[in-house]
Parts: structure tokens; sequence; C-alpha cells
């Protein structure tokens, strides 16, 4: 493990008090109706709290001493109950166990303050009108308005400058290992909308401070908070739309496939949620339209393949399996080892589980038949340590026909859980690939996934949510894959602004570009 990787546990401390929650709202009712929710917590409900959340974690997390040692968890745990010495807000508290959370190093860690919390704040006209870009290191304005012109440098929003507001953000978007990559964009393209108000408080209006595009001189603008509803709408209609909306998983179909040219085929997987399994009726019409890609490829000779992931969520297996078996002349399989760290039989601190989703609570009955699961899936306990099924693991063998041209992956920071897994058996299993974009969230080597638990702390009723399978994925070792990171390009390439303003896509015009010259 390299030492330069790790954050120091001082250093997180101080972190966790530089930002504090500045609610201005001049609406008294709103003021007092935020109270109901973010109710103010005693010192004694803090530790209790903390306490039990190390607790659960201890017993049923598998990863949680993936990335970090024993001492070092016990370590911030220690120090931050025994920094806590006042009562202290949920929000405030929230934001604590964020940095908890996301220290362990997993995609899959996902912590909510009370629903009703969120659903409060949904509904004030407390939001930044504007959609906002991550573009090399900077904020970039992404609207449409004749407030501010697209393309221009935001460096400041209500006196926090540029460099403050994106670090503030980075709790809330965990990663496998210690990859940052998303948490480098995600702190400016998805942090203004309900994590700013958790972050910074209700506020009426913005004071931006910002650069034009070729200006140097700053210039300020003040703009009126907006409704939520609002502000979807402004996003709609961003300035990249026509660029960001063909890789936007929630706006494209899960799987696609065009000829650019005679010489050029492109594959879209945009999500392994197609299917929940090999009986579900969807997975079969998936599993043709692949064979008929492939069939097409090797009857056209068609020497150049580009397969794009980017912004893929994940889903399960055996869908991102699939591709890869007409792409590698080698078997694989999932993992190399799944594990669970308690007795399927006996949920640990059962009386704090909320179930396997923050948005509903698991009842009597479908807590027997997810135990009953785990228990076929896991079925011997010994040593502290229960090891999967290997019915749940099978191999994958090549299919016909098998890709003979030259294949290039598109990835990027947003690629996680089964889409980082996907990409991480293309890097390991594929002779002839070019990977190209930016380093994954989710991990090359291993992760935690496949079963969420969702934990509801006693006092302040948040939420915490993590995977608790441990698995060592089939991954061969490669000399420039560091452990700790997901899947690292061959050619790390990210948006330009020179781009943004053509409407053009870096990535894929890195690629094409790539292929010509080859």
């Amino acid at each position: 493990m390299n030492n330069k990787s790790l954050i120091s546990i001082s250093t997180i401390l101080l972190f966790f008090l530089s930002f504090k929650i500045q609610a201005q709202s001049p609406d008294k009712n709103i003021k007092d109706s935020l109270l109901l929710y973010n109710k103010m917590l005693s010192e004694k409900q803090i530790h209790e709290d903390l306490k039990v959340l190390l607790a659960i974690r201890k017993k049923s997390n598998s990863g949680l001493y993936q990335y970090r040692s024993k001492k070092q968890i016990d370590s911030i745990y220690n120090s931050t109950i025994k920094s806590i010495k006042k009562p202290m807000s949920v929000i405030e508290f929230y934001k604590i166990i964020l940095r908890l959370t996301d220290y362990e190093g997993s995609v899959h860690n996902y912590t909510i303050p009370n629903l009703d919390l969120i659903n409060f704040l949904n509904r004030q006209k407390s939001f930044f009108p504007y959609p906002l870009l991550y573009i090399n290191g900077q904020i970039i304005f992404d609207g449409q308005s004749s407030d501010i012109p697209p393309g221009a440098r935001i460096k400041s929003i209500n006196g926090v400058n540029d460099v403050q507001l994106m670090q503030s953000f980075y709790k809330y978007y965990t990663a496998d290992g210690y990859t940052i990559t998303e948490k480098l964009s995600a702190s400016v393209n998805k942090s203004f909308g309900i994590n700013y108000l958790l972050e910074y408080g209700l506020h009426d209006e913005f004071v931006i401070e910002y650069i034009s595009p070729k200006s140097e001189s700053p210039k300020k603008k003040v703009l009126p908070a907006v409704t939520l509803h609002e502000r979807e709408t402004n996003i709609k209609n961003r300035f990249s739309a026509p660029v960001t909306e063909l890789t936007d998983f929630r706006q494209q179909p899960a799987y696609s496939f065009r000829m650019l040219n005679p010489a050029i085929g492109l594959l879209n997987l945009r999500s392994f949620g197609m299917a929940s399994g090999s009986d579900d009726p969807k997975f079969k019409p998936y599993v043709q339209f692949l064979d008929s890609i492939f069939n097409t490829l090797d009857k056209n000779k068609v020497s150049n393949l580009i397969i794009d992931v980017r912004n893929n969520p994940g889903g399960s297996d055996p869908n991102f399996e699939q591709p890869v078996m007409y792409l590698t002349d080698k078997s694989f399989k999932e993992n190399v080892k799944a594990t669970i760290i308690f007795d399927p039989n006996f949920l640990p601190y059962e009386k704090y589980f909320w179930g396997v989703s923050t948005s509903e609570r698991l009842d009597s009955v479908s807590r027997k038949m997810g135990k009953a699961y785990l228990k076929d899936v896991y079925p011997v306990f010994k040593n502290n340590i229960s090891i999967q099924n290997q019915k749940y693991n099978p191999v994958y063998y090549p299919k016909s026909p098998f890709f003979r041209g030259k294949l290039y992956l598109l990835i990027n920071e947003n690629v996680a859980s089964a889409a980082s897994h996907f990409a991480s058996l293309v890097k390991g299993y594929v002779q002839n690939v070019t990977i190209v974009g930016v380093e994954t969230v989710g991990g090359y080597y291993r992760h935690n996934g496949h079963t969420p638990l969702v934990y509801e702390l006693p006092n302040s009723k948040i939420k915490t949510q993590f995977s608790i399978v441990n698995l060592v994925q089939d991954a061969p070792k490669k000399d420039n894959q560091p452990e700790g990171h997901g899947i690292i390009p061959d050619y790390e390439v990210w948006p330009t602004l020179n781009d943004f303003f053509q409407q053009k896509d870096t990535q894929m015009e890195f690629i094409l570009k790539l292929i010509k010259t080859k």
C-alpha cells in the first residue's frame, strides 16, 4: 500500500469542521419548519450513534479494512468521538458520517439523512438555478441564459471560492480505494442540487463572481434561487446537452449499436441493469442483440470496434460478462473469491436494520426470504467468514464469432460497479484493446458489492448503506494497474473547454483520430 495514498487522520478531522451550514432564509416559517427535521442532537446521542455505526460495520462490512487498517479505522472514530463536545444538528452530524464512510473506500457506500428532511429541502425555492460543469479543474457555467454566458468560469458563489466549493463536496461521492476522479467532476456536475442545500443551507439568492470567456476581468451577478422543477428545466436546456445527453444512462437505451463508417462500429453500453438475471425475459433479447452485432462485425470484417461505457452506473451479472465472451479467447469468472463476515442465519445488530434500500423498510417476510437467500449463496460460516457457493460463480467461455479487430474502450470517472467490473475484465482478458478516457470510480482488482444492507442510527435516524460481499475480481495483475484504483486508461483524456464551446465530444474525437493515425 502506498502511504502517499493515505489521508492522515488529523487532516480528515480538520476537514470535518471546515464547512458549516449557513442557513440564510428570510422566511421565519421556513426556518422553523427546517428545525423540525434538522433537530439538534446531544453530545451523548452523537457518541452513541457513532459507536453503533462502528459496531455495525465491524460485524457486517467485509470491506471495512480493505484499504484502511483496523488501527486507522479505530483511530478516526475515536478521534471523531473525542472531538465532539457540544450538541450538533442532524445535518452537521450527517456530514461527519459522510467523511467516515467515504474514508473506507467503497463506491457502494451511501448515506442519507431522514427522508422527511430531504423531501422538505426539495420543496424549497432555494436551488441554484443553472447547471455547472467541471472542466480542467474549473467550475464552468453550462446554462443558456442572458445572465451569464456559457463557458464562463465561476470563481465564487456566495463568498465561497471555487476550490473550497469543490473540495467541500468530495465527501458526498464515495469511490473504490483511493480513486478521486469522480470526486473531481461530481463536485461540480452533481453538487448544486440537494447537496448544495445540505452543505450550505437555504438561500434566496446567489451572488456569483465569474469571468466571461475571452476576458480576464471578474464580474458579479446576483441570481434568485429557484424551485427544483425550475432547476431541472434549466438543466435539460444546458449548453452542453448535444454532447452530454448522448452518454446519459437515464436518457439513452441500455444498449445500442451503429456503424460510424464501414471500418468502425460503435457499441454503447449505458447500463448493465437491462435484466435481473438469466431468467429475466429481458435477458434473451439482450444476448440475441449482442450475437447479431458480433456476427455483423465478423461478416463485414469490421476492423475497429468502439465500446462506450461512459457514465454506466452498473447493474448485475450475467449482463456485463456477455460482451466479453466475444472479445477474448480465454475463459474467465466473475470473481476468484467472494465472502461475507457473518453467519447469514444471524443478521448483525438486527434492531438497527432497515432494509436493502434507503427508500423502503423491509418487512419481516422479506427479511426471512433475504436470510434464506444469503444462506444459499454463503452456506458455511467458519473461522468468521462465509465463502460464496460456486454455483453462483460460473465459468464464462469464449463465444463465436470472436472479434479479431482492434477494440477501443471508452471509460470515464462515472463508470461504477458492474460497469467497472466489465472494464476490468476487458483490460485483463482482451489482447488487442486500447482504453481511453478517465480512471473509473469502481476498482480493477476488487470491490464490495452484490448485497446492500441499510441500517438506521438510533438517534439521528441517518441511514447508512453498504454492500456486504467482498469480491476479489478475476483481474490479472497488470504493471500499469496499481492497487486501490479504478481501471487506468492507456490514454487519459478529459473534456476540454475548446470542445465545450464547439459542442464536441473530446474523448470520442480522440479515439477517432487515434484510429485514423493507426
